[in-house]
């Protein structure tokens, strides 16, 4: 026990599987070995940013204070984004914080680490494409989701009025990227369409006035998942009448278009880029080896080089076998916080550190087709294939994944209260936000 006194473990970045290390530790070890460092001050589950994009969701109902869920789950809360990593000293520097009129609230500031671990997500890769960054919203962020709500919002609006005028004027949504971030806004924006336009849009009719159209550069959309997935899930999106254009790599986003390279063009009021993943820029200044897409490389302890600094989630590439790495998925991340908890444990109490690897378990896929709808394997690859499953019993298994994740941090009993205070709400508040 002589290194308990002594060891310092910080965390940076407060996702699913940050956030649920820093629960786990904090109840082991306490508060001042154990900080968690995030930019913002509340947590989102970042696969539900698709309907918070669409306004099925209020991220500010939705989110949970990180400061909050420090008291709770026994770890402390430090505010601030990584600015930079000074691994000869153990040392991480966190930026100021500016409240909305600019005035500093808390100043640059240095934290010391005995153990760092490195969960900060990945951000949008546009792979260079011109116009992308300029003219896409992405959902790497709640603020993201919320720009794209409004944005949207405002253009419905502004529509509705048109057709006094003009009876063909109509809302066009790309979507690039069909996995499943594309699939799911792509379901949950048809929705909240006609939810949006019964709240005082008389002139606007979703399925006259809402275009979606959604954009994927392989052969098939939910292309890393089960070929019966994807049939499954284009069936759903023709069935909505959302337009699924397949094989079709985009060159080019203006401000009002997408041009694909084989030269067809889609007209774009609004573009969504979910087209793919990369590791956050700040991994480049580390020194240490990264893959093609920034992500740091770790071995199967999820050790980097240095063997002070760990890493878990989007930001590191895992190795799964020879040939492939573990998948950009919140159950991988799930795993990889309960992998380092034991981890981490062993190492502040000066016990032997487990020397297992870590393994991937792929307890299968689901994918949300709205409200009444979804479309998943289970289990992975039981005997060479997943239990198919579809319907409302595949939607209710995909929340259920959202609970587990709230259970993992707040226990059994403030979960079911908090799933019961929300299913009420639902009975005082609109389907939609609107505001």
């Amino acid at each position: 026990m002589a290194n308990d006194a002594l060891h310092r473990v910080v965390i940076v970045g407060g996702g699913a599987g940050g956030l649920e290390l820093a629960a786990k530790l904090g109840r082991k070890l306490g508060p001042r070995h154990v900080t968690l460092v995030d930019s913002r001050p509340i947590h989102i589950w970042k696969p539900s940013l698709h309907e918070a994009a669409a306004g099925t969701l209020d991220i500010y109902q939705e989110g949970l204070s990180y400061l909050m869920l420090a008291n709770l789950c026994g770890f402390t809360f430090t505010l601030g984004a990584l600015q930079a990593v000074d691994r000869a000293r153990g040392i991480i520097s966190i930026n100021s914080v500016q409240d909305n009129s600019g005035d500093t609230v808390l100043p640059p500031r240095d934290l010391p680490y005995d153990t760092l671990v490195l969960a900060l997500g990945s951000t949008s890769h546009f792979f260079n494409t011109p116009g992308a960054a300029q003219h896409a919203i992405t959902l790497d962020t709640a603020d993201n989701a919320e720009q794209f709500r409004l944005t949207m919002l405002r253009t419905m609006v502004r529509v509705d009025q048109a057709k006094v005028r003009d009876p063909s004027a109509r809302l066009d949504v790309v979507i690039v990227g069909g996995g499943a971030t594309g699939v799911e806004l792509a379901v949950e924006l048809h929705e909240a369409g006609s939810i949006v336009a019964a709240y005082g849009l008389p002139n606007f009719r979703a399925d006259r006035d809402l275009a979606i159209t959604l954009v994927e550069g392989a052969p098939r959309i939910l292309a890393a998942l089960p070929e019966k997935i994807s049939r499954a899930a284009h069936r759903r999106l023709s069935e909505l009448g959302i337009r699924v254009e397949v094989d079709c790599r985009v060159a080019e986003v203006t401000a009002h278009n997408i041009k694909a390279a084989d030269g067809r063009v889609f007209t774009a009021d609004l573009c969504m880029w979910a087209a793919g993943i990369q590791g956050p820029p700040l991994m480049a200044c580390l020194d240490m080896p990264l893959n093609r897409v920034g992500q740091l490389v770790v071995n199967n302890r999820l050790e980097s080089p240095d063997p002070r600094i760990l890493a878990l989630g989007d930001c590191c590439a895992v190795p799964r076998d020879e040939h492939s790495t573990v998948p950009a998925r919140a159950q991988a991340a799930h795993q990889e916080a309960r992998y380092l908890a034991r981890k981490i444990t062993a190492r502040v109490r000066g016990a032997a550190e487990p020397q297992a690897p870590y393994e991937y378990r792929d307890h299968g896929s689901l994918v949300s087709l709205g409200q009444g709808a979804g479309v998943g394997s289970l289990m992975g690859k039981l005997a060479g294939r997943g239990l198919f499953v579809s319907g409302t019993l595949a939607r209710l298994m995909y929340m259920s994944l959202h609970l587990m994740h709230h259970h993992a941090i707040l226990g059994v009993k403030r979960t079911a209260t908090l799933a019961l205070a929300r299913l009420l709400l639902r009975r005082t508040h609109p389907r939609v936000k609107l505001h």
